[in-house]
C-alpha cells in the first residue's frame, strides 16, 4: 500500500523531531506551512504529538519516530 501525500508529509513531519533530545520539540506555523500544520493536527489527533501545532512527542510518538528514523536509515544505507 503506497502512502499518500498527506501520510508521507506526517512521515517527515516524524523525522525533523530530533530523537537524540526529547526536550526539543517540533511546532509549524499554520499560516508558514499549511500542509504540515494539518499534517501536524493528524498527528495530534493520532496521540503522536502532544500539540495540535507540533509540541512534543507522546510515548506512542516516540515509538513511532524511532521506526520512521529507523526505516529512513535502512533506505538509505541498507540494513
Amino acid at each position: 500500500m503506497p502512502l499518500n501525500q498527506e501520510q508521507l508529509t506526517e512521515l517527515n513531519l516524524l523525522l525533523a523531531f530530533d530523537l537524540d533530545s526529547m526536550h526539543q520539540g517540533v511546532k509549524v506555523s499554520s499560516h508558514e506551512a499549511p500542509k504540515q500544520a494539518e499534517a501536524m493536527a493528524r498527528l495530534h489527533a493520532k496521540g503522536i504529538v502532544t500539540e495540535v501545532d507540533g509540541g512534543y512527542l507522546t510515548h506512542m510518538g516516540i515509538e513511532a519516530a524511532e521506526r520512521a528514523h529507523k526505516l529512513c536509515a535502512m533506505l538509505k544505507e541498507g540494513y
